[in-house]
């Protein structure tokens, strides 16, 4: 028998299941009646906070893990805990881990999509939403390696980050910041950028109809990043205009030093930059149940 952990992530005031889990009640229920029916033996959690997730995945690896998740940055929330989980200290790097990896193989996840949001990563991943084929593809064990990003901040990034951009009210402010990647300085901290990229998928490939990245592919192990930098254009016979200049590179990690503070968004999730952070690849190093 298939032993299976249901995680859904929220607070109190939303109800997803029998027990007052959070999120959409309804694909929890018919998720768990689906694989209750293939006679998997099914748990259905619910988690607050880090230490709530944090329990759930002590299950694993004995038990295959669902994540009902409403928006990518709760997907990253579980998968920053258990990046945390299963790290081992740069002190006791065992010999099996791959070169280039921080971090062993993640066990794999399932992904049930509670929304309708035709952009999130599951969409892009081609993952299947209806809760009896999340099921069955959770049953069938079938698995698809996906890289991941990690940073020097203690979190991981899925998809991708956005710093700098337009803001709510529509202005586009610029800032300084040194970005390098691997070996190459896309901005050295002097001239004025727009914004910044960071790819591991196409999320931020596109940003006000403005083509940053190019086919970012979330298993080809390197990070896509592009700088989006203003530059006045001058003509002898027309007033100057200013155009964006995209410089783009990939690699394996990068580095971004703001002189100032920059919002961003990772994931959906929304900070600010304070000070150097680097991001660096961790080459399939997790997994999703694929059909």
């Amino acid at each position: 028998m298939v032993d299976i952990v249901l995680l859904a992530l929220g607070d109190d005031s939303q109800c997803a299941c029998e027990n007052g889990a959070c999120g959409t009640r309804t694909p929890i229920l018919a998720c768990r009646d689906a694989l209750r029916t293939a006679s998997a033996e099914v748990r259905t959690v619910v988690a607050h906070d880090d230490a709530e997730i944090d329990a759930a995945l002590r299950a694993l690896p004995e038990s295959r893990l669902i994540v009902a998740t409403a928006a990518d940055g709760q997907l990253r929330a579980v998968m920053r805990r258990l990046v945390r989980m299963y790290a081992p200290a740069p002190s006791k790097r065992p010999e099996t881990l791959a070169e280039g990896r921080t971090i062993p193989d993640l066990p794999p996840i399932g992904v049930l999509p509670l929304g309708p949001d035709a952009s999130d990563l599951a969409t892009r991943l081609g993952l299947p939403r209806a809760p009896a084929e999340v099921a069955a593809a959770v049953l069938g064990g079938r698995v698809r390696r996906l890289d991941l990003l990690r940073n020097d901040g203690g979190s991981v990034t899925l998809d991708g980050a956005l710093l700098g951009g337009v803001d709510a009210g529509g202005s586009a402010n610029t800032y300084l910041a040194r970005v390098e990647v691997d070996d190459a300085v896309l901005a050295d901290g002097t001239e004025p950028v727009l914004m910044s990229v960071i790819a591991n998928a196409a999320r931020y490939a596109t940003v006000d109809g403005l083509p940053l990245v190019t086919a970012p592919a979330m298993d080809d192990g390197v990070l896509d990043v592009a700088v989006a930098v203003p530059v006045a254009s001058r003509g002898l016979f027309r007033r100057p205009r200013v155009e964006i200049q995209v410089r783009r590179a990939h690699g394996r990690a990068v580095a971004i030093s703001p002189r100032a503070e920059v919002p961003f968004v990772d994931d959906g999730v929304e900070g600010t930059l304070t000070r150097k952070r680097s991001w660096w690849m961790e080459r399939g190093a997790w997994a999703v149940y694929v059909p």
